[in-house]
């Protein structure tokens, strides 16, 4: 999570929003990133968006089979799909998101029958740091 915590800090110093994701495999880091939507123009780049994309390339398989994807913030619709899709074995994740989260809050993704895939979640990792770079970029943007 620390990693995953440093990407979240690098992508705040770029204006986006400070969600930091890595993917590991075999206990190696396959793929790390940060935010990027603003940066990239894509709505759809989100930190987890990104080290699935990166860690498929990599690794040559659109399933990410034995991967591990490690997160600063409970994961959106969005990404909890692509979780789903990519067959990631575990998500570990630091907040909860009560108000965008699809994992626990909200839709709960992996509860419903049409979810073909659910990886083991495990929260509460980095919980108080990850919350706390997110108070503090919004705090300094009101």
């Amino acid at each position: 999570m620390a990693r995953a915590l440093d990407e979240a800090e690098a992508a705040a110093r770029r204006g986006e929003v400070p969600i930091g994701a890595v993917l590991v495999r075999d206990g190696e880091i396959v793929a790390a990133d940060g935010n990027r939507p603003r940066e990239l123009n894509d709505p759809t780049a989100h930190a987890e968006m990104l080290v699935i994309r990166a860690g498929a390339a990599k690794l040559g398989s659109e399933r990410l089979i034995g991967c591990d994807l490690w997160v600063t913030l409970e994961p959106c619709p969005m990404c909890a799909a692509a979780i789903s899709f990519a067959r990631i074995r575990r998500l570990y994740y630091g907040a909860d998101d009560p108000k965008g989260g699809a994992v626990v809050s909200g839709g709960r993704l992996y509860s419903l029958p049409t979810c073909h895939h659910a990886p083991e979640v495990y929260g509460g990792f980095g919980e108080t740091a990850s919350a706390e770079l997110l108070r503090e970029f919004f705090r300094e943007r009101r």
